[in-house]
């Protein structure tokens, strides 16, 4: 299959307030040691708190302190994005593509570029459908924002090749691991043309058994410019053992038509001019 060419041009990556405040503290470090080395402690001391507030930032995955980071749709009102991550699944991803046909609507598939190469019939579907499939690494890891830049670097890469090459569709955004993050990641994506995409609201649909509460936590004051976030990989299951996504996605597709708001892709958000 012929791959096709990045469909957003390589970005400028541009440090962050945060990170120009913690690379100029680090030189002040150095420099407070070159002329006291008898003030380690104070330097050391402002060194390891910098740290663990680049730590705290990265673990709040709708932060914007390591780089930008979509946690709204930049378009217009009306429209909202449904983004589905951990596929895809031979079980779940087809009938979550029939719901979603059903309803019309579009979705980002969130995908992990090993099952993408484990089902690509399945992964060319979604594409198919209308649908797009992100980047949501080459496998998953779960101590995705403790890697090291080269091996970061790798694991963000080898997903692109993946996905690209099973589904023809070259990814435009990426989600990492429970949306969790480093310093290093922002510098990646940017020389891949990749956009970080968090949420706005989530289901906890991979632990909530409770496709009631699945709903609500994502529809109440549901508006426009909202990203919402469930899983058709690694699905919580109900008591009669029924994926959530599967209880969870039809009112939701219900509650999103009875507000006129339309489910689009990512992808097509980027390409509309902002607000």
């Amino acid at each position: 299959m012929r791959v096709p060419p990045p469909p957003h041009a390589r970005r400028r990556w541009r440090p962050t307030p945060l990170l120009q405040g913690s690379f100029a503290l680090h030189l002040g470090a150095l420099g407070l040691l070159a002329i006291q080395p008898g003030w380690w402690p104070w330097g050391l001391g402002a060194v390891a708190a910098n740290h663990l507030s680049l730590t705290a930032v990265g673990l709040w995955p709708r932060s914007h302190g390591l780089g930008p980071n979509w946690v709204r749709l930049p378009t217009a009102a009306g429209q909202i994005a449904l983004t589905i991550d951990d596929g895809p699944d031979p079980e779940v991803t087809p009938a979550v593509l029939d719901l979603l046909e059903r309803f019309d609507a579009r979705a980002s598939f969130f995908c992990i570029g090993a099952k993408a190469a484990r089902y690509p019939a399945l992964c060319r579907e979604i594409v198919r459908r209308g649908h797009a499939v992100e980047n949501h690494g080459q496998h998953h890891y779960r101590h995705f924002a403790l890697l090291g830049p080269r091996r970061m670097a790798r694991e963000i890469a080898a997903g692109q090749d993946s996905l690209t090459a099973v589904s023809g569709q070259r990814p435009s955004f990426f989600r990492p691991t429970a949306g969790l993050r480093s310093p290093f990641l922002e510098p990646i994506l940017a020389r891949h043309g990749l956009h970080l995409a968090s949420w706005t609201r989530r289901g906890y649909d991979t632990r909530n058994r409770d496709g009631d509460d699945v709903v609500r936590r994502l529809t109440n004051g549901l508006a426009g410019g909202d990203i919402l976030l469930l899983h058709d990989g690694n699905a919580a299951r109900t008591a009669a053992g029924v994926p959530v996504i599967l209880v969870a996605l039809p009112r939701v597709l219900e509650r999103a038509a009875a507000a006129a708001l339309t489910p689009v892709t990512l992808r097509s958000a980027l390409e509309q001019p902002p607000l």
